[in-house]
């Protein structure tokens, strides 16, 4: 299966009073480039959804954004811290006693000491919310690459569609070619005879020396390879994977051959049709970019 550099994928899940919810969104790299973003309180959870992404994506920046909401969750508790709290008030009427000051203790002014209240929370179970955090990030993984088969199958479809095209632009070469290697052959051969009127020359050298020339511009090894290079580009996608970076190498050979295939020529028509090749191989490249 082809998979798209980019994708969307998104999760949210209630897990044992709280609703942890996964989101990725990829975009074309080189390489694979992971990154993501958790509440500081559950940081120890990084390294877990990166693994996930890794056993998942061969290439591409991926972006993981992970947000929980603990509402649902057992509350923490508050209470009164007595035995210091009534040190204070201790202390306080002391000083209205001893110094004469007023006497304008009030709650608020209690509740800003240091250490009134005291503030227990339910003990948090590390291993359950690796689990639960997980849980989550795998199905928006499946969601993700549910995307990103979806546009590659679609991606595949076009390069194949393309790759056909590319057949017919090859044929035509291959049908003018004949015409346009007699074609030059005979001015070659016109050529020389003019260069060389006048002149006692064997006339079986001309035709030599033109049969010479005339090969040069041959494109038959050209075509055969471009063949070769269409029919490993249906392999590549019929067998699937990670097959960016082949796709890129093999066209780069691709548009070697076209381009030899121009330079050879020196035929209006076969230009032309060189043009339309090297056309197709552009937007194949354009496609390709996008694949893992």
């Amino acid at each position: 299966m082809i998979r798209s550099m980019t994708g969307y994928g998104r999760a949210c899940k209630t897990l044992h009073g709280r609703e942890i919810t996964v989101e990725l969104r990829s975009v074309n790299n080189r390489f694979l480039d992971c990154s993501v973003r958790l509440p500081r309180a559950f940081s120890y959870a990084e390294d877990a959804i990166k693994q996930l992404v890794k056993d998942a994506v061969q290439r591409g920046k991926v972006d993981v954004f992970v947000s929980v909401n603990a509402a649902g969750a057992e509350e923490a508790t508050v209470s009164l811290n007595r035995p210091v709290l009534e040190g204070y008030l201790r202390a306080m009427r002391t000083m209205v006693a001893d110094y004469g000051v007023q006497d304008d203790i009030s709650a608020s002014a209690l509740s800003a000491l240091p250490d009134i209240f005291v503030v227990e929370k339910p003990e948090e179970d590390e291993r359950q919310n690796l689990a639960d955090l997980t849980a989550v990030a795998a199905e928006a993984i499946a969601v993700y690459q549910t995307m990103r088969e979806t546009e590659g199958a679609a991606m595949a479809a076009d390069l194949s569609s393309r790759a056909e095209t590319i057949r017919g632009l090859v044929g035509r070469v291959e049908e003018r070619s004949p015409v346009t290697l007699a074609e030059y052959r005979t001015r070659l051969e016109n050529k020389l005879r003019e260069v060389l009127a006048g002149t006692t020359i064997d006339e079986s050298r001309i035709l030599t020396e033109a049969a010479i020339f005339a090969d040069r511009i041959a494109v038959d090894e050209e075509t055969v390879r471009l063949r070769s290079h269409l029919a490993q580009l249906d392999s590549l996608l019929a067998g699937g994977g990670a097959i960016g970076r082949k796709l890129d190498f093999l066209l780069q050979e691709m548009n070697r051959e076209a381009n030899t295939i121009g330079s050879k020529g020196n035929d209006l028509e076969q230009a032309r049709t060189v043009v339309e090749i090297k056309a197709e191989l552009e937007k194949i490249r354009e496609q390709i970019q996008n694949i893992e």
